[in-house]
């Protein structure tokens, strides 16, 4: 009998909770609605989707002549470190942050991307340095899967143009050897 008292506070504090509902969830929302991920795009078919250098120097595009690009690489800057960089032409949530797989040439390589917004769009862009081993991906002869959660695939069909591309950034990158000529002749030693 003494055991009924103990449990007397457990049983008054598990009354005052009430039970689980169906509509449980709708009853905790505060502030309207929740915003949740964009549904996925399908993968674009690329059959017939070629390389092609941009108006911009050091810049390719991709996609089908005549429609809208798909995906675009670039050299941007020069000196110690320039940057290779990469935009997926699908739209992306503002803020959103995924990474981008790159499938081929014996090669799986991972990148960050951003979520960036030019205009009114927010559409898929990130850098890294062109120095960084994982661009070798580009560098093959055979066809290349780019992926972004959410924004399909992108099938790269092969080309000799974004190898080049990484290959002349990358010689951007690297300092003068010593077996080339000195652009300025040093000034004559002072005798003492």
């Amino acid at each position: 009998m003494r055991r009924a008292p103990a449990l007397l506070p457990i049983l008054v504090l598990a009354a005052c909770k009430p039970p689980a509902a169906d509509d449980y969830v709708e009853r905790t929302r505060i502030g309207g609605e929740v915003q949740g991920p964009s549904e996925p795009i399908d993968s674009p078919d690329t059959q017939g989707a070629v390389w092609a250098p941009a108006d911009k120097a050091r810049r390719l595009l991709y996609g089908k002549p005549g429609e809208r690009p798909l995906f675009a690489i670039e050299c941007v800057g020069q000196g110690a470190v320039p940057m290779f960089a990469y935009t997926r032409f699908a739209k992306a949530d503002p803020h959103a942050k995924a990474v981008l797989a790159l499938i081929g040439n014996s090669h799986v390589t991972r990148l960050p991307i951003d979520a960036a917004q030019v205009g009114d769009v927010w559409r898929w862009e990130g850098a890294a340095p062109v120095t960084d081993p994982r661009w070798d991906v580009l560098t093959g002869t055979r066809e290349v899967e780019a992926t972004v959660p959410g924004a399909g695939s992108v099938i790269l069909n092969p080309s000799a143009l974004p190898g080049a591309l990484v290959e002349e950034c990358r010689a951007l990158a690297q300092p003068p050897s010593d077996d080339e000529p000195n652009p300025a002749p040093s000034p004559p030693a002072n005798p003492a």
